[in-house]
């Protein structure tokens, strides 16, 4: 999540070499600890050279329906509705309609989202820290990195490969997000947007590995 800062000096970047910025924005209300998203065309100069992607997916949990929007400056708008029409046409007409009652949603709605998932992030939180992991908690999103280097394997591959097969929790290796995979080979990925029953499930598979950390750091 960016700072109104940083944001800033994107755009600064964005006029001097004369560029428009495409952002997705799917996590917008995904947001905790009294941070607050800020959109990109809505800061200075950036309104007319801001592409904004969208959806319902992650705001409404329905991420298989595929239901989206682009909000562009009208010069853009143009050719951005043709590659739409050529590629999909249109997402099916029920789920639209869907899609129009989940918008009129109220506000409350937005609140108790970020809050249930924050809460589920801190749950998760204290089931990593606990079995070894040093967890890096995000500030949005329904996403925890952590650092594994503790635990001694040779790479973020090979643990999360471990996890699969020998402790049953799977997770993504954070190589998957670096330009300079080397640069994530110590870190792992995991997802909290979970029932209870399935995180308290994960915290009994993980609660041997505390040992094996210590064991390896020796």
């Amino acid at each position: 999540m960016f700072t109104r800062a940083e944001l800033e000096v994107i755009a600064r970047l964005c006029h001097q070499w004369d560029v428009v910025a495409i952002t997705d924005e799917i996590y917008e209300h995904i947001v905790y600890d009294g941070r607050a998203h800020v959109p990109l065309a809505a800061v200075d100069g950036m309104a007319d050279r801001t592409v904004t992607i969208n959806s319902l997916s992650k705001t409404f949990s329905v991420t298989g329906w595929r239901v989206g929007w682009a909000i562009s400056p009208p010069a853009l708008a143009g050719a951005i509705r043709k590659v739409h029409d050529f590629l999909t046409v249109g997402a099916p007409a029920p789920l639209q309609e869907a899609g129009v009652v989940a918008l009129g949603l109220p506000e409350d709605y937005y609140a108790a989202l970020a809050d249930g998932y924050r809460r589920r992030r801190d749950v998760l939180v204290g089931i990593l820290e606990r079995s070894g992991f040093h967890c890096y908690a995000p500030h949005g999103a329904y996403y925890l990195m952590t650092d594994i280097a503790a635990f001694g394997f040779p790479d973020d591959t090979a643990f999360a490969r471990f996890l699969v097969t020998e402790v049953g929790v799977a997770a993504v290796p954070g190589s998957s997000f670096y330009h300079d995979p080397a640069a994530g080979r110590t870190k792992l990925r995991f997802c909290f947007c979970k029932r209870d029953e399935t995180l308290a499930e994960a915290e009994r598979r993980l609660a041997g590995l505390a040992g094996r950390r210590q064991s390896t750091t020796r």
